[in-house]
């Protein structure tokens, strides 16, 4: 009896995954993190550049805004094509994209080149997102898909973390143009994609039904508008626009505002944003467990709704520690543990046939709504006279109110199997 008690013993989570499976988390995952690294680089060295070219930090905002208005062009184009022709290929192309994007950028010899290659960078980064979530969680197992999507996106937040510590052991050494040649390295990332990563077999089958029916989808941009997808498509952009409203107020000048309003030096700037990612990384992993027993909807709910009575705390205060505690707060909720299950939680909203377009054109129209964040934050802080605390507690608080309800609107995903089965064409 305790023999057979034992052979049916379910095995650890962590043993349920293939070797091809766990090579494909470990692509996404390097090239979130790096990715995450090469975008929010630019968040610490805003002011110094502002004040070498000799242009407002509005101007300087800006090209985080077009950067983010570009992901959208890469996302959409990333999307179609891994949905034609794999996964892999357009994985590949995008990290190499964002990292030479970066790398350039270094070189500026006026604020415009900058701003070009900066803006560029954006469609390196929209392409990565998309392919490098679908190929996770239609390869995933279903169990601990949340679990896993939590720490795929809280690797974002490691990549922030690894720029704040370059940034506060490195800058008086390597300046802003060093922070951005640094960028270099995701870039070595494409071999181990090359050799080690293979196409989810969801999607293969999936590709062979299509050509096999005589139903292939063309043009998946245009399917996830059609009658029966469209409120789908609708209702999660209108949680991912919210949700980047909510983040980018939170995180996109916060550094700024301890370098303005605060006149911090690097090391003071850096800890609470290297503690504060960290912590949101444990917090995306954190919620993601509970996503696989509680439902995807309130692991996102849940830390949301802490975000907006945190923010006041660490917005205005002139005490160093409870700044550094509230804003470490903060990462916890609004900056990690709301996002966690965004891989997770649109790509089971979407079919195969259109799913890496669905998530692409979902998530990264979301970043053209986050890009309006800095240049409108900092024009309210110069309007009001108010420096830039006001503002943030304003975008921080609208936008996870409105997450919220996106999210009590929307369909629950726990558990969803992703089939090969033909659904849209």
């Amino acid at each position: 009896m305790m023999t057979i008690a034992a052979s049916t013993k379910p095995i650890p989570w962590w043993k349920e995954p293939t070797r091809d499976q766990w090579y494909a988390w470990w692509a996404a995952w390097l090239g979130w993190t790096l990715d995450g690294f090469d975008f929010t680089v630019y968040l610490l060295i805003m002011v110094p550049i502002s004040k070498e070219f000799h242009v407002p930090l509005t101007a300087a905002a800006l090209v985080l805004t077009l950067t983010l208005w570009m992901r959208l062009l890469g996302a959409s184009a990333a999307g179609w094509l891994a949905d034609r022709i794999g996964r892999k290929k357009p994985l590949m192309i995008s990290i190499a994209w964002y990292s030479a994007c970066n790398f350039i950028a270094g070189f500026s010899p006026t604020f415009w080149f900058l701003f070009l290659f900066r803006a560029l960078l954006g469609i390196g980064m929209g392409a990565e997102w998309p392919v490098g979530a679908a190929l996770v969680m239609e390869t995933w197992p279903v169990r601990s898909r949340g679990f896993m999507s939590g720490i795929l996106q809280g690797s974002g937040n490691l990549g922030f973390l690894l720029a704040s510590i370059v940034y506060g052991l490195f800058y008086s050494h390597l300046g802003w143009r060093g922070m951005l040649w640094v960028g270099i390295l995701p870039a070595l990332t494409i071999i181990y994609v090359r050799f080690f990563v293979r196409e989810p077999p969801i999607w293969v089958e999936n590709r062979r039904r299509q050509r096999l029916e005589a139903r292939e989808v063309r043009a998946p941009l245009f399917a996830i508008f059609k009658r029966g997808m469209l409120g789908n498509t609708l209702g999660a952009c209108w949680f991912m626009a919210s949700g980047f409203v909510c983040n980018y107020s939170i995180w996109s000048l916060f550094a700024s505002h301890l370098q303005a309003d605060l006149h911090m030096s690097p090391a003071m700037i850096a800890t609470p944003i290297a503690f504060a990612n960290l912590f949101a990384f444990i917090a995306s992993l954190s919620w993601g467990w509970f996503s696989d027993r509680i439902g995807r909807r309130w692991a996102m709910i849940a830390p949301a709704l802490l975000a907006i009575p945190v923010a006041p705390f660490y917005l205005f205060t002139n005490n160093y520690a409870v700044l550094v505690v509230a804003f470490v707060m903060q990462g916890m909720a609004g900056g990690g543990g709301m996002f966690g299950q965004v891989p997770s939680y649109l790509n089971e909203r979407f079919p195969t046939e259109v799913r890496a377009t669905g998530t692409a054109f979902c998530y990264h129209q979301g970043a053209i709504w986050g890009g309006f964040v800095g240049p409108t934050l900092t024009f309210l802080a110069a309007t009001w006279g108010t420096g830039l605390a006001l503002p943030m507690l304003l975008g921080t608080t609208l936008g996870a109110a409105s997450f919220i309800l996106a999210l009590l609107l929307g369909p629950e995903t726990r558990g969803k199997e992703m089939l090969a089965d033909l659904t849209v064409a």
